[in-house]
């Protein structure tokens, strides 16, 4: 679901993942056509890294068992 908010509206995505300012200036990226393309691929990249960071803390503190 991330990854289609990280292409439609990408600055939607880094409010959901605890990155506001990054979000706003992704909306200001965002306003312009032209900084569409951009935007929804950094978000991509910004999630793909929250991910990555998540994956990484569950490792680290026991794998939840």
């Amino acid at each position: 679901m991330r990854l289609v908010i990280a292409i439609f509206l990408p600055f939607i995505l880094f409010f959901t993942i605890g990155r506001p300012l990054a979000g706003i200036v992704c909306l200001i990226l965002q306003i312009t056509l032209i900084g569409w393309i951009p935007a929804a691929i950094w978000a991509v990249y910004a999630l793909s890294q929250y991910n990555t960071d998540k994956k990484i803390e569950e490792a680290t503190s026991g794998g939840g068992s």
